[in-house]
């Protein structure tokens, strides 16, 4: 039996690496798999070595204080991952970990093969990186169609997936009506998968969510979380007296919540692609310590955060990040935008045209069929 090793290392990477297991388990039913994942592959039956939030370490400073920890990580996965014996180590976004630890693997077992999912934002920052991916990747599949020229220039074998959030979702139907009660509209929020960013976002949030109330009578604010956090946000809720608001942690709930919103705030990353691709307008924010920011302005060599505003080259989707990931600059956004239908449809319209070339026909399958071809 063919075995597969997939490591991931945060929330994100779970939820992607699922999608292209679910498709692989389908066509090719006799495979042997292990990882470091989360919820996602949990559900598809796969055992995790440890709980994926061991590794789940958020900026600079927080990993330099957890760098030992990492250390013996890497470690402790490395020695795992050999012990399992794979044909193919099948690692997911996160490079900092996974990459680390599939660069272990391949110098100690160069038979394993290693297949990477989401490049490393080259575009974004240390574009000297893929020179060094050549020497222990067998493969790298891309999200994007931008990313491709930077692996060719090297010659490292690299396969255009799309990306697999944004494929047509199952049409299922769910009552939302048993969450949302009084005809009232939804405002999705995302908070972050991480508990660092959920600390130091809701605060924010909940100041906001206060402001809009003052204004607004016929919102209900619906909180997207992960199954492991949701339970900490609806507590924070709850100890804030709101009564229109919720926390929602079911996937397939949240996918129609979505759908059914008039706008959405989220911290900038992944989820924003899929919010783009649900036809709803949304602002991005985000806010991290002084240091990492320092630190952060320094490395990068593109002008906004999110990968619709960084693919157009304009900010299509208002960014608040830093000191105006404030209550009051996002509540005077957000009430600019409401009051603005042509501003709010134009948004729609422009996101659609650039995520229309994020898109293939089926993403997952692509990167199965790579996989399968790899074993």
């Amino acid at each position: 039996m063919k075995k597969i090793f997939i490591l991931t290392g945060e929330p994100s990477g779970d939820k992607l690496a699922s999608k292209v297991i679910s498709e692989l388990k389908n066509s090719k039913p006799d495979i042997e798999y292990l990882s470091v994942g989360g919820e996602h592959l949990n559900a598809l039956g796969i055992k995790s070595l440890y709980d994926l939030k061991d590794v789940t370490y958020l900026g600079f400073t927080r990993v330099l204080l957890n760098i030992f920890k990492i250390k013996s990580k890497i470690n402790e996965t490395v020695k795992e991952i050999l012990k399992f014996k794979p044909d193919i180590l099948f690692s997911v976004d996160s490079p900092d970990f996974t990459l680390r630890v599939a660069r272990e693997v391949k110098k100690i077992d160069p038979s394993i093969k290693t297949i990477h999912f989401v490049a490393p934002q080259v575009w974004v920052w240390r574009e000297h990186r893929v020179k060094q991916l050549k020497s222990f990747l067998d493969h790298v599949l891309l999200l994007f169609p931008f990313e491709k020229k930077y692996f060719d220039k090297e010659s490292i074998n690299s396969t255009f997936t799309g990306h697999p959030l944004l494929e047509e979702q199952s049409k299922s139907k769910v009552d939302i009506g048993q969450i949302i009660k009084d005809n009232k509209k939804i405002f999705s929020i995302y908070p972050g998968s991480r508990l660092s960013e959920i600390n130091t976002l809701t605060p924010i949030l909940f100041e906001f969510v206060k402001k809009m109330n003052e204004k607004y009578k016929d919102l209900f604010f619906v909180f997207h979380s992960t199954s492991e956090h949701v339970q900490l946000i609806q507590n924070l809720l709850l100890n804030e007296g709101f009564k229109n608001c919720g926390a929602i942690g079911d996937e397939k709930i949240k996918s129609h919540i979505l759908k059914s919103s008039i706008f959405a705030i989220a911290k900038s990353g992944t989820i924003s692609l899929e919010i783009c691709n649900a036809k709803v307008p949304s602002l991005i924010i985000y806010k991290m310590g002084m240091i990492n920011f320092f630190i952060v302005k320094m490395l990068v060599k593109v002008k906004f955060a999110n990968i619709i505003n960084i693919a157009a080259k304009e900010e299509i989707i208002p960014e608040l990040l830093q000191s105006k990931c404030n209550p009051t600059d996002i509540y005077n956004k957000v009430d600019e935008l409401l009051n603005n239908k042509s501003a709010l449809d134009k948004q729609v319209d422009k996101t659609q045209e650039i995520i229309r070339d994020f898109k293939t026909e089926k993403s997952s399958k692509i990167a199965s069929s790579v996989l399968i071809n790899s074993l």
